[in-house]
């Protein structure tokens, strides 16, 4: 679990995929990218952003999200995310942001973007309010109820809160499901304190 770092041959990160690709059937993704935290021994005076760990999230407005701690927020890094959990047959909506831009020819059903730069937030249906909305709900978790997430464990973190959103009560999930969906994805794994104690050690 973790950074994915571009820098090296493309990774996905670890995380769980609950049914497939993301969104098909020319239903809408709306993808976006948040900075979290402070990276240990980066001068906060940096570039915008490079101080903190950054996330990008893809929410499906017909149900799951899935979030991603990447190491750069860019296109070589973003692209290959949106292209290995986005299905073709989407609707992708963004900001217009440089990285989101210049998708190749047939990547996807559309991909339409809202200029914020221009004040713009909504055009229609077109808009990243619902992926802005989990980072508030993922942001006030994380600082309000964790206080501290080291790097380390990051990823799992917001995994969690994947989980959370993805089976929300308004999403018509109810207690029970929740509680068996959860369930069903501890079979088969074992995270023993000597595995997170190394990589804690190897992230310090």
């Amino acid at each position: 679990m973790g950074l994915l770092d571009m820098n090296q041959a493309p990774q996905m990160p670890q995380q769980p995929m609950q049914g497939g690709l993301l969104g098909g059937g020319g239903n809408i993704v709306e993808a976006d990218e948040t900075f979290y935290g402070q990276i240990k021994g980066r001068d906060v005076k940096a570039g915008y952003g490079d101080h903190k760990h950054k996330i990008v999230s893809l929410v499906s407005r017909n149900g799951e999200t899935r979030s991603f701690h990447i190491a750069n927020v860019d296109g070589k890094t973003l692209k290959p995310i949106l292209q290995a959990q986005i299905a073709k047959d989407s609707k992708l909506f963004t900001d217009t942001a440089g990285h989101y831009r210049h998708m190749p020819k047939g990547t996807f059903q559309s991909h339409k973007m809202v200029n914020h730069t221009q004040k713009e937030y909504a055009r229609g249906e077109v808009h990243t309010n619902t992926v802005e909305g989990y980072f508030g709900l993922l942001k006030r978790g994380l600082n309000g109820t964790y206080h501290h997430v080291s790097e380390a464990h990051l990823q799992r973190y917001v995994n969690e809160f994947d989980f959370r959103y993805t089976h929300r009560t308004s999403q018509g999930v109810t207690d029970h499901e929740r509680t068996n969906a959860a369930l069903r994805q501890i079979t088969g794994k074992r995270l023993t304190y000597r595995r997170v104690s190394a990589r804690s050690q190897d992230q310090a």
